[in-house]
């Protein structure tokens, strides 16, 4: 509770002025947390848009994805009609062909979805709702160190102050706030 209270004075003080805040982050790297926001929107959209490019389910087995695939569907019914005519007829051959080609089609395709799950979208994923949270939860820890530590340092300055003026102050108080600081 005294944590929070003296935070909360030392946020009040470098809000009006009258502290200095300590700056332990560069600009590129301030500049780099103020674009966190729109790369993580846009990580997040175009996760999105991708996934809803896919013919397939996307998460499932390469295999299961090929069945549902409307290429494959179309590839079966070319193969039905080819056996339907025989491979006697011109009809039927060329029907036997383009099936066989519209499966190595949708063969090529499920296995290209997959891999780009793999090596697109999860990474956006895995960017977009678990690096960049993690990445503003440490910086909000960082922000409640760093003003810890600008309250321990105002106080020992403070007490330092005092003990020129004011003998009745205890070294030992000054070694806490030593040591609070050392913590901070």
């Amino acid at each position: 509770m005294k944590k929070q209270f003296d935070r909360m004075r030392q946020l009040a003080s470098q809000t009006v002025g009258r502290a200095e805040k300590t700056q332990v982050l560069t600009e590129d790297l301030l500049q780099i947390e103020r674009r966190l926001d729109t790369v993580r929107m846009v990580c997040h959209n175009s996760h999105k848009r991708l996934t809803s490019c896919f013919q397939g389910q996307p998460g499932t087995d390469p295999e299961k994805r090929h069945r549902k695939l409307p290429l494959t569907i179309l590839s079966q019914a070319m193969t039905e009609a080819s056996q339907q005519l025989g491979d006697d007829t011109l009809l039927g051959k060329m029907l036997d062909t383009c099936g066989e080609a519209e499966n190595k089609l949708a063969m090529e395709l499920s296995q290209h979805e997959v891999q780009l799950e793999k090596d697109i979208l999860e990474p956006l994923n895995l960017l977009a709702e678990t690096d960049i949270p993690n990445i503003q939860k440490q910086r909000k820890h960082l922000a409640k160190l760093v003003l810890d530590w600008d309250s321990a340092r105002a106080r020992w300055h403070q007490a330092n102050k005092s003990i020129g003026t004011n003998f009745q102050v205890q070294p030992s108080k000054i070694e806490t706030l030593k040591v609070e600081i050392g913590r901070a």
